[in-house]
């Protein structure tokens, strides 16, 4: 096992398993799980080894939210999305920044999704004004923000400032003035990820706080950002359904039958949801391994790839989690199984933006040679 996976291991042994059913009970950020994991390095895994990171790219951060995911779905999401705004930070952020993102004192996140375009994430309604010589003042309502409270800085998008394109992106700090992050998020799944509006009014940024070029957000997205949030997305659905199928397997096999003298294991129709729902999981298994190696290699199908893992990801933990609570029956009703935990985590991923509908509409763009987005 590689270092880092070492590290991940201590930490999940330590402190997230143990955190995991207070924070999905009580709805309360991770705050403990995430020092643990930045304390190991974990948080500057993907930066540039020169600036203090592990150097470590895309498959060793999918491991890492794969083997996260299936103890604590809301700490790995959080660290979904550090890794996500990470991709952009690296290419275009000061040294200084990633130098604290690589000593594991800073956290990012997203900031896309907007109550005005909703799921339709390169649609930003978002605005940034000139204000003097380098001010910048953004306005923007966004609808979700995992970690909001928690984060240190947002990649954040908006109209462009001066140039033609969809949108620009920004660098943003949490403590910039003008920013509102309401407190508590009481959902269904996901329960300590942190997420919430964030509301900007004439916040107030400089334009060395723009990440790539004015206008040039949406190629930025496309080329660095949404694959790693895509393909991290597919591994933290692979996370959950690998838990919930050993989970499965375990009541499965010491559960009995007193009156036949036989575990449930031995009973012929549980026996083969079980078998479907690791059919399921090795088939996300092998979609995840190629299209990480398709994007290593860089094959001509590997963005197609990439489109389609969070969209299988999706509705694979959806259906392996549904066979779970089956198979498992009332026993899969306790929180202390940690099936329904897994059931009600899976939900999440199928409307993250991009929903699995806009996917299943991108792919279809894709292999019918259209653009991914109407002009």
């Amino acid at each position: 096992m590689s270092q880092h996976l070492d590290a991940l291991a201590r930490v999940l042994d330590d402190v997230v398993a143990a955190e995991a059913p207070t924070v999905d009970h009580d709805g309360t950020f991770p705050q403990a799980s995430i020092d643990a994991l930045a304390g190991v390095g974990l948080l500057g895994l993907t930066v540039s080894s020169d600036l203090g990171g592990g150097g470590q790219g895309m498959r060793q951060a999918a491991e890492v939210i794969q083997r996260l995911a299936g103890t604590c779905g809301s700490t790995a999401m959080v660290l979904l999305m550090h890794y996500t705004a990470v991709a952009a930070l690296e290419g275009h952020a000061s040294e200084s920044v990633r130098k604290e993102i690589g000593a594991g004192r800073h956290l990012s996140t997203l900031a896309f999704s907007e109550a005005g375009s909703r799921s339709h994430f390169w649609a930003s309604q978002s605005t940034a004004s000139a204000d003097g010589t380098d001010g910048i003042l953004i306005d923007a309502k966004k609808s979700w923000v995992t970690a909001a409270a928690h984060a240190d800085s947002y990649v954040w998008s908006t109209r462009p400032l001066e140039a033609d394109g969809p949108m620009t992106l920004w660098l943003v700090a949490r403590t910039t003035p003008g920013l509102v992050q309401p407190s508590g998020f009481d959902g269904l799944g996901l329960r300590g990820n942190g997420s919430t509006p964030v509301t900007a009014t004439g916040a107030r940024l400089g334009r060395g706080d723009m990440l790539g070029p004015d206008g040039g957000g949406f190629d930025l997205a496309l080329a660095e950002v949404l694959p790693w949030f895509l393909v991290l997305s597919g591994a933290f659905c692979l996370g959950l359904c690998e838990a919930v199928t050993a989970e499965t397997g375990a009541h499965l096999t010491s559960t009995r039958l007193e009156h036949l003298d036989q575990t449930l294991a031995q009973q012929a129709l549980p026996r083969v949801d079980h078998a479907r729902m690791r059919l399921a999981t090795d088939q996300l298994s092998a979609l995840l391994a190629d299209t990480l190696t398709g994007l290593e290699t860089g094959r001509a199908d590997a963005m197609l790839r990439v489109l389609e893992i969070k969209a299988a990801g999706a509705e694979g933990a959806i259906a392996v989690t549904d066979l779970a609570m089956k198979v498992c029956g009332g026993a899969a009703f306790r929180k202390e199984l940690g099936v329904e935990r897994r059931f009600r985590d899976a939900r999440a991923a199928r409307v993250m933006a991009p929903t699995t509908d806009a996917l299943l509409d991108f792919v279809g763009r894709v292999i019918n040679g259209l653009p991914l987005v109407d002009a």
